[in-house]
Order: C-alpha cells, then sequence, then structure tokens
C-alpha cells in the first residue's frame, strides 16, 4: 500500500433525528453519567424536515481532535464530547482485544476531525444536542467499528440523545443502578406504526433561550418540592398510559397525557427557585387556542407540548392539519407569504369559518409565530452513503461552502 493512501483518512458520514418529549425529562440523578430521575417518552421527527448530519473523518496525519459544528471551530475537550470519544474507542479497544477478525484495528489510535450541521436553528427549544450526541456517536461507531447498543453512549452526550438513537415512539427507562447501565432507550414502536400522525413545530422564535436546560433542571432538582412528587408519583403511571395510547393509537388520550405532562413540567420550571419561565406569551397564546379549538368541536383534535424554550409542538391527526394550519394563520399573522410560513410537508389549503373564529375568539398577535415545520415521526439514524454528502474534504478539512 502506498505512503499516500495510507494517510488518506477514512470517512463516514451519517444523519440523526430530532425528538420532542411527550413524557418529559427533567431532572438528573447523577450529573456526571446523565441519569435521570424519571423515564421519558418521545417522538422521533422525520429528518426529511429535521435533523444533524455529522462527517467523521479519522486519519493517522491528524494531530488531535477537533470539532466544527454549523461551521465554526468548537473545543473539543468539552466533557460530554470527551465522555462519547472515550466511551466509542474503549469498546473498539474491547472489541480488538476479545479478537474481533472483522475489525480493522489500525485506525483505533487515529485521531478524529468531526464536522456538524444542522437544518434548523441550534438552542431554539428545538432539541439540537439530542440529534447532535445521537449523530456523533452513531457516526464514531461506525468509524471505530462498534457494534451494539449506543443508546447510553448517546446519553452521556445528552440525555434526550438516547431516544435519538430509535425511529418512531421511543421510551428512556430511567434505570435503578449507579453505574447507569441499565439508563436506555428502547424503542415502543416504529414510525410506520401511526401514520395519520401529524406533527407541527410552531418557531416562535429562533434565538437562544434564556437558560440553557442543563442549569434549568440543576436548579429544579435542588428547589422544586413539586419536582420530585412528580417523579415519584406521577410519571411511572403517566409511562405507561401513554405506551398503551400509542400501540392502541388512541390519540385522544396521548393528546391528553401530552398537554397535562407539557403543563407539569413548565408548572415544575414555576416551582423552581428562583423560577424559569420557558414559555412566551406567543406560547400562552397557542395554549388558549388549542383548547378553545377542542372545545368547540367537543374533542381532542389537536395537543401542544412545550420543551426548554417558547416553540409550541403540536401533534394532530393528518385530517385535521390545514384547518389548524389555517387558524394559526389567521391567529398569528405573518409578513411572510404561505409558502415561507410553512415549511417541510405540503399542507392543503383550508377556509376556516366565522363560526370558528368567534368561538376561539382571541385577538391576532401579529408576527407571533415566524413559521411552521410541518412533519411526522419518522426513522433513527441512517449512514449517508453519497460521497458528495460529506462535510470534511478527501484532506479531512471541512469543505469550502461558496
Amino acid at each position: 500500500m502506498s505512503e499516500n493512501s495510507m494517510d488518506k483518512p477514512n470517512i463516514v458520514t451519517c444523519a440523526a433525528p430530532v425528538n420532542i418529549a411527550v413524557i418529559k425529562y427533567w431532572g438528573k440523578r447523577n450529573e456526571e453519567l446523565i441519569l435521570p430521575i424519571n423515564s421519558s417518552l418521545s417522538v422521533t421527527l422525520h429528518q426529511d424536515q429535521l435533523k444533524t448530519t455529522t462527517t467523521v473523518a479519522s486519519s493517522r496525519s491528524f494531530q488531535e481532535d477537533r470539532i466544527w459544528l454549523n461551521g465554526k471551530e468548537e473545543d473539543i475537550t468539552h466533557q460530554r464530547l470527551q465522555s462519547c470519544l472515550r466511551e466509542i474507542r474503549r469498546l473498539a479497544r474491547k472489541r480488538r482485544n476479545d479478537g474481533d477478525p472483522g475489525l480493522d484495528s489500525t485506525g483505533l489510535s487515529h485521531k478524529v476531525h468531526i464536522c456538524s450541521v444542522n437544518n434548523f436553528p441550534t438552542a431554539a427549544g428545538l432539541a439540537s444536542s439530542a440529534a447532535g450526541f445521537a449523530c456523533l456517536v452513531y457516526t464514531l461507531a461506525r468509524v471505530f467499528g462498534v457494534e451494539g447498543e449506543l443508546s447510553g453512549i448517546a446519553r452521556q452526550g445528552s440525555g434526550s440523545a438516547c431516544r435519538s438513537m430509535y425511529g418512531g415512539f421511543v421510551q428512556w427507562i430511567m434505570g435503578q443502578k449507579d453505574d447507569g447501565k441499565d439508563s436506555l432507550a428502547q424503542q415502543v414502536e416504529p414510525e410506520t406504526h401511526w401514520p395519520e400522525l401529524r406533527i407541527l413545530v410552531l418557531v416562535a422564535s429562533a434565538e437562544r433561550k434564556p437558560i440553557g436546560s442543563t442549569s434549568g433542571m440543576q436548579t429544579s432538582v435542588e428547589t422544586s418540592c413539586l419536582l420530585k412528587h412528580r417523579a415519584e408519583s406521577v410519571v411511572p403511571s403517566r409511562m405507561a398510559e401513554m405506551i398503551e395510547a400509542v400501540q392502541r393509537k388512541d390519540f385522544t388520550a396521548f393528546a391528553e397525557l401530552t398537554m397535562k405532562d407539557s403543563n407539569q413540567f413548565h408548572a415544575t420550571c414555576l416551582d423552581t427557585y428562583p423560577p424559569i419561565f420557558y414559555l412566551s406569551s406567543v406560547s400562552q397564546q397557542v395554549i388558549s387556542l388549542v383548547h378553545r379549538y377542542n372545545r368547540h368541536y367537543g374533542e381532542t383534535r389537536v395537543a401542544y407540548t412545550f420543551d426548554a424554550g417558547p416553540n409550541a409542538v403540536i401533534f394532530t391527526l393528518q385530517q385535521h392539519v390545514p384547518e389548524f394550519v389555517q387558524l394559526i394563520q389567521h391567529f398569528f399573522p405573518s409578513d411572510t407569504n404561505g409558502g415561507q410560513f410553512i415549511k417541510g410537508l405540503p399542507v392543503n389549503s383550508a377556509s376556516i369559518s366565522e363560526d370558528l373564529k368567534q368561538a376561539i375568539g382571541l385577538e391576532p398577535m401579529p408576527k407571533g409565530i415566524n413559521y411552521i415545520i410541518s412533519t411526522k415521526a419518522g426513522p433513527g439514524p441512517c449512514v449517508v452513503e453519497d460521497p458528495t454528502q460529506h462535510l470534511l474534504g478527501s484532506d479531512g478539512f471541512p469543505k469550502k461552502t461558496e
């Protein structure tokens, strides 16, 4: 083998999804290992609309590990990045020491260059760290020839990242062990299970959230009695009910549990001392609109959930999407025309009756919502086979974007 080809980096690119929790994770019992105080359940969103793409290159010519996020070089010594790198390399060495013949062990000592981009705003309350760490771990595992259970490693990057290792409906089982070996994600149902389910992300602001979730949840654990009650007395039965609602495709049960759990999560933020406010006046208006809409029809057609930020995530069934989107456009009038306002899966236009407008009876909030991402449940991480999609060039450095 020529000296030159020995130095050519081994390059792998993968993509991973965002997930939205419907039973929320908030609070750790172990900061370092990222072990939660309660189990949680999420829906993986489709990568056609929301994803992180990561390229990892390894080469013996690299002097050190390096990482670029959304075009900017970041600090690779970040503790959570180091945890993921260390764990994957440890498993790769273990495979080599166990004498796995299928493993090319020459690359185990090589340094890596990592380049990652999101196709959505980072840190705007869309779980960017979840997709990011899931993608990092999945790609590193491919580069180093590591197989098997990876959600426990992704968890050490960002708790909710373990749920982005699977598609469809996913639970993160909190586990009991001190070493966290049983705190893992598990698929409840695949993304094909409930094809009528639709998800609308109402992006209220693409700014960074005022208090990051890591520091926010720590303060909650230290100061909120409600959080302790929630983890011990509320979530266990809610998890069982939610899994059953998903398996039965019972939208009413799924929707009501989703809204109640979102509200309780934000109540624990309010019960934190000093209190944390993630919801904005726009968020509160969306909550009112959903309840009035459901009341008008005498059934639960739409549900909301909010993470640690002001963006609403709406769950509904396919047949209700056009009318509900029209309602959002009416009560949150925007400067952008329909094409720019709705991104993702196409939405048919619909008209809304005067009767419905009056039943909602809210004051419109111009420019309250920047845009809507229309999506559905989707698959877990995957390898991107097309080499033109690599984010790193053949030299192992970020490709120059024109």
